[in-house]
């Protein structure tokens, strides 16, 4: 039997994002439209606006609106383990909106202070960002680090949770 997920795309202040969902949980947000991420679940029963991702996109929505600071979601990590599962999980759990903690902070949390570089690594391979919120994670020495949909949409996440100066934008606008 093929695993059902339903999936849909809104639009925010990064873009579109595409996210998908299935009986157990969300199993992925995606920066773009679903052309970029559907291939990846030829394996599937893919359903457009079915229930799972239209929670997910209803709650995606309200924190672009910034009406929601935290999702109720559940979240399918049955294709995560070890340290990347200990660090998302910690990630998903610990790390309030509005608040910025650096990729060693984070290994310390998970319990795994010696992985710092393991945790940035992490972070990129993050199959839902928003919903555990990458974007929160920053570098020690007060830049932003990395992010895989650029540098752009984690300063506009960063702006919108109030956890970065909203000028910082208008400025990168007029350069």
């Amino acid at each position: 039997m093929r695993t059902e997920l339903s999936w849909t795309a809104v639009r925010g202040p990064v873009g579109e994002v595409t996210a998908v969902a299935g009986e157990a949980g969300l199993v992925q947000v995606c920066f773009g439209g679903p052309e970029q991420v559907l291939p990846r679940y030829a394996e599937a029963v893919l359903v457009e606006s079915g229930e799972p991702a239209l929670r997910a996109g209803a709650q995606l929505e309200e924190y672009f609106a910034g009406r929601r600071r935290e999702f109720d979601l559940p979240v399918d990590w049955s294709n995560v383990e070890g340290l990347r599962l200990q660090v998302l999980r910690t990630l998903h759990e610990q790390v309030p909106f509005g608040r910025t903690l650096s990729y060693r902070e984070l290994a310390r949390l998970a319990g795994r202070p010696e992985a710092a570089r393991a945790v940035g690594t992490i972070m990129g391979s993050n199959p839902v960002p928003i919903v555990v919120p990458c974007h929160r994670v920053v570098a020690s020495g007060g830049g932003l680090g990395g992010f895989g949909p650029g540098l752009e949409a984690k300063r506009r996440l960063l702006v919108l949770e109030g956890a970065l100066d909203a000028t910082l934008l208008e400025l990168d606008m007029l350069a």
